[in-house]
């Protein structure tokens, strides 16, 4: 007798519905080999960076350069924790981009405590420039040249005492020319608990795991919120400039000194830094969202390829699984291409749940409201994959209130 809920489907409609698992099947499998055998290179990651003392060697090795522009609700917590930081800093220049929200005399304020800060003006913007790299290029150049490290930090970030000393260690010890690290997150609301590390999942889907050399350029994954260069390798392709029209200038600087042979790294560094990027879900989806596609850095067969991937893997299993618990026939009825189909799917929706608590180190809910979202995250795959699309296809014309004409 026939499922009183589910009529006994038609031949047709068997037919038809196994076309479109092959086809499925076709697209999804392909990626979930590639997610795989990146997911399986995470036992070999570097472990994350550990805040270290200083030792006599590392005397004024480092430069640090923080590119501002209206950052006063933010930058207290960076100010402080560049000052926990020992010998080992040289310098501490602040490139303000003419604030209006007093983020200068938070400097200034921090100055008379600490000589080793610097605070200046960038020039005016020139075409064709972004702001931060432009920054980013004017603290490069006015820098000490006695410095032999350069480290752009951004000002939500919060340092821990021994990150400098950490990072530059592990750096000459591993024989790294370019450096930059993730850092732990700081969650307080529960939108953004839910949307956030789905939006972090599509960069952890498309790269290697951090910790791990990515031996192509073009598939270098960076972090400009803490980006530690050797001055002299800085200097030798022209600072910032081959990124000075990127909006993810930090990916686009790191691939382009890949490219010319020099050793470039991405590690955890969720033991020494936090950050809070955003407020809320809506901000996260707007500012976060618009520069998590990295096209500046990518080409277009890369691009799209990634939007393959990440249809696959992480925007598809969720509604396919849905779409058979709801409609689907039951499964004792089905031909084998569905079933299949939702096996695949059943197996990548555990992948990323599982991933949940890989990433979990690399939050801090203490202080969350509704902290526990985070562990329902998944649910928002298919929307974190739609914003990389919506990003992919659109240009920013605005960037921390900066205006930018179309080319």
């Amino acid at each position: 007798m026939p499922n009183a809920q589910f009529p006994m489907p038609n031949n047709n409609a068997l037919i038809v519905e196994s076309a479109i698992s092959l086809f499925l099947l076709l697209i999804q499998l392909p990626a979930t080999a590639i997610l795989f055998s990146r997911l399986l290179k995470g036992p070999r990651r570097h472990p994350p960076i550990e805040p270290q003392q200083p030792t006599p060697e590392l005397l004024g090795k480092v430069s640090v350069v923080v590119p501002t522009l209206n950052e006063a609700l933010r930058i207290s917590p960076l100010l402080a924790g560049l000052s926990q930081q020992s010998y080992e800093v040289r310098e501490i220049m602040v490139v303000d981009s003419k604030s209006s929200d007093g983020t200068p005399d938070l400097v200034k304020a921090s100055q008379q405590k600490d000589p080793r800060f610097r605070l200046m003006t960038d020039d005016p913007l020139p075409s064709g420039w972004v702001g931060r790299p432009w920054a980013l290029h004017n603290g490069f150049l006015y820098s000490s040249e006695a410095s032999q490290w350069f480290l752009g930090l951004d000002a939500d970030i919060q340092p821990h005492p021994g990150l400098v000393a950490g990072l530059v260690k592990t750096a000459e010890a591993q024989g790294y020319d370019l450096v930059s690290l993730s850092p732990q997150f700081i969650l307080k609301y529960p939108g953004e608990c839910w949307l956030q590390p789905a939006l972090l999942m599509t960069l952890l889907y498309r790269f290697d795991p951090a910790g791990i050399n990515t031996e192509q350029p073009e598939r270098v994954m960076a972090n400009g919120q803490c980006f530690l260069c050797r001055r002299s390798v800085l200097a030798a392709v022209g600072g910032y400039s081959s990124a000075k029209s990127s909006f993810c200038d930090d990916v686009t600087l790191a691939r382009n000194i890949a490219a010319q042979g020099y050793k470039v790294g991405f590690l955890d560094g969720a033991k020494v830094l936090k950050v809070r990027m955003y407020e809320g879900a809506m901000e996260t989806w707007k500012e976060w969202g618009r520069s998590l596609d990295l096209k500046d850095a990518t080409s277009s067969s890369q691009l799209w390829g990634d939007l393959w991937l990440l249809t696959s893997v992480q925007g598809l299993p969720l509604l396919i699984v849905l779409t058979f618990l709801l409609i689907s026939p039951p499964l004792s009825h089905l031909p084998t291409p569905p079933l299949l189909l939702l096996g695949l799917n059943l197996f990548l929706l555990v992948i990323r749940f599982a991933m949940l608590i890989a990433i979990a180190p690399s939050y801090d809910r203490t202080s969350a409201k509704g902290g526990c979202l985070f562990w329902l995250s998944p649910l928002a795959d298919p929307l974190a994959v739609l914003r990389i699309f919506l990003s992919a296809f659109h240009t920013p014309r605005e960037w921390r209130g900066r205006k930018y004409s179309a080319e």
